[in-house]
């Protein structure tokens, strides 16, 4: 996904860049680390937030979409004809009690793992498919393939 160029906010931008960057570099040595916790955990937000969600018609069927960091946080892609808006889903343990105990409105799909993986994920440097991935898989190829921008 390339779109991360087009809005950038500039704190989280620049120290996003650095960690993916220096994750390119010891990757290139052949040690890749982890992006540090906070920073992946921003990066998740940043991303969705200023690379997907905007007024940009989504071609496809309606969807949603959840991505799930194991550090505690979720996000939520809903995708439509009208835009792509991105929100931050409650914390575990304050969404209201339902019959079941599921989520009132489940996504589409869903992918979780670390807050690092999610951004590498993102930004095209692991495989959507080594976090694990629930629901409609062909979901992550139309949002990797997508260029709201066309």
């Amino acid at each position: 996904m390339t779109r991360a160029a087009r809005y950038p906010a500039p704190a989280i931008t620049l120290v996003l860049e650095v960690a993916v960057h220096t994750y390119d570099a010891r990757l290139a040595l052949g040690a890749p680390q982890p992006l540090p916790d906070q920073a992946a955990l921003d990066g998740v937000d940043e991303f969705l937030s200023t690379s997907c969600a905007g007024p940009y018609a989504w071609p496809h069927k309606p969807s949603v979409v959840d991505y799930h960091a194991t550090e505690g946080r979720s996000w939520r892609l809903t995708l439509s004809a009208d835009g792509v808006r991105s929100t931050r889903l409650p914390t575990s343990g304050t969404l209201p009690a339902t019959a079941a105990g599921q989520d009132p409105d489940p996504a589409d799909a869903s992918l979780r793992g670390t807050a690092s993986d999610l951004v590498l994920a993102l930004y095209g440097r692991v495989p959507v498919d080594s976090l694990k991935l629930d629901g409609d898989r062909h979901l992550f190829d139309q949002l990797l393939a997508w260029d709201p921008d066309a």
